[in-house]
């Protein structure tokens, strides 16, 4: 009996630990959290008004897209541009979206024999960025982020 009241005793002691609550600090599970995410996704693209929010999340990119190369398109047909030969160039355009909605141009990849063609073309793209309607920024949980995307413009003058 006495050996039953020592095991118990010492058995009691021993379980206490399992009662203890660790603390976890806010950092920890902050930091937790953050391994998580997938930085290279948003949950909302960005999209301009014309674009539908019901719509699916490939469905607003793809309008997001499609709206900018238009514009930025329809800019660039509307400037008289006199080339000495047929230009067929792939102009990759690299952008950023602030948390705000503000475009900015950052790159420009541009063939030497059309910039050759058509110096001003980098001002030119520009300045049809500046005329784009507004943008709506993209959601990362709830919140409003900064995103980068490259957009490819097709060229053909003859």
């Amino acid at each position: 009996m006495k050996r039953i009241c020592i095991l118990l005793g010492v058995l009691l002691l021993v379980s206490c630990n399992y009662f203890n609550v660790k603390k976890t600090s806010s950092e920890t599970i902050l930091n937790e959290e953050l391994k998580t995410f997938n930085w290279n996704e948003v949950d909302t693209y960005p999209s301009f008004a014309s674009c539908d929010s019901s719509q699916s999340k490939a469905a607003i990119k793809q309008c997001f897209q499609n709206t900018l190369t238009t514009a930025i398109t329809n800019r660039l047909q509307t400037e008289n541009i006199i080339v000495s030969q047929n230009i067929n160039d792939t102009i990759m355009l690299k952008f950023q979206i602030s948390e705000t909605g503000l475009l900015s141009l950052l790159k420009v990849q541009v063939d030497s024999i059309t910039e050759h063609e058509i110096p001003n073309i980098q001002a030119l793209l520009s300045k049809s960025v500046d005329s784009l309607p507004k943008i709506y920024p993209a959601l990362k949980r709830g919140q409003q982020v900064t995103t980068e995307f490259s957009l490819p413009i097709i060229i053909h003058m003859n």
